[in-house]
């Protein structure tokens, strides 16, 4: 399969069913189906979460730096299966294992977001992941998703 890069915000909607509020990709840099994939999201001030996390001391939530390595993984399935979410596929967690913050992400930072398969069987997929921002480890974790096709 041949993936023109980068993916840009219409063609990562094309591998993912999210949109905003919570689509946390911004652009794909690189992609090898079956092995990795780079990509990054842009930290903004005026995303709605900041209202409220936290007010006077702006704070990119730990959980959505999850979320977001979780969704290039999901890139990096789709690309590496084939299947797309117009023909019905999501890709659900399945776990999320060591998972360590190491720096806090603030509006302005470019977080970049990276993801290696590790295994794939049966459609549930294994992915190693690290998130950082100007090349300094921000978080890491060992993602498990599910492929399935939804049945509505």
């Amino acid at each position: 399969m041949s993936i023109e890069l980068p993916l840009d915000h219409e063609a990562i909607k094309e591998f993912l069913p999210h949109r905003y509020p919570f689509l946390l990709v911004d652009r794909v840099t690189e992609l090898t189906p079956g092995e990795a994939i780079v990509g990054f999201k842009n930290v903004t001030g005026n995303e709605e979460l900041f209202n409220g996390h936290f007010p006077g001391q702006s704070i990119f939530p730990g959980v959505l730096m999850c979320e977001a390595m979780a969704q290039v993984s999901a890139i990096l399935g789709f690309a590496t299966s084939g299947n797309r979410p117009d023909e019905g596929y999501l890709y659900l967690f399945a776990g999320l294992d060591n998972v360590k913050f190491k720096k806090q992400v603030v509006p302005g930072d470019r977080l970049d977001l990276f993801s290696t398969l590790v295994s794939e069987r049966r459609g549930i997929f294994k992915f190693n992941c690290r998130a950082e921002v100007d090349g300094k480890l921000a978080a890491t974790a060992d993602i498990v998703c599910a492929e399935r096709k939804s049945t509505s």
